[in-house]
């Protein structure tokens, strides 16, 4: 099983596809990757050669942000955001969309659970 940027792929599909579970990657990032490192794409994980992996390595490290380092980046950028109290800042700490879609009727992934409403009733 290869190990690179600190994740374990899987070792039965083919590398192009199995790079694309590291964060950060995806298949434009991949086939470029794979390119730079003459590694064809098609080569199931599980057939690579340790030169083939050392330059997988070598071509990440040397030229993409991936795993810890993005998703620092990521939190960093977002937090900023909420520190300026811009409208997208505001967004993300009232837990609401961020990107222009309409909360009259959908975002419930981002609202959570629907709260009903109470009534009251009198008793007499």
């Amino acid at each position: 099983m290869a190990r690179i940027a600190g994740v374990d792929l899987n070792k039965n599909k083919r590398i192009s596809v199995a790079l694309t579970k590291i964060y950060g990657l995806g298949d434009a990032s991949v086939a470029s990757i794979l390119a730079k490192a003459e590694v064809d794409p098609a080569t199931r994980t599980q057939d690579l050669t340790e030169a083939q992996v050392g330059a997988i390595r070598k071509v990440i490290d040397t030229t993409y942000k991936v795993e810890g380092d993005l998703r620092k980046e990521v939190s960093m950028h977002v937090k900023m955001l909420v520190d300026m109290g811009c409208y997208r800042g505001i967004r993300h700490r009232k837990n609401l969309p961020v990107r222009g879609q309409r909360t009259h009727t959908n975002a419930r992934t981002r609202k959570g659970p629907r709260k009903g409403v109470v009534s009251i009733r009198k008793t007499e």
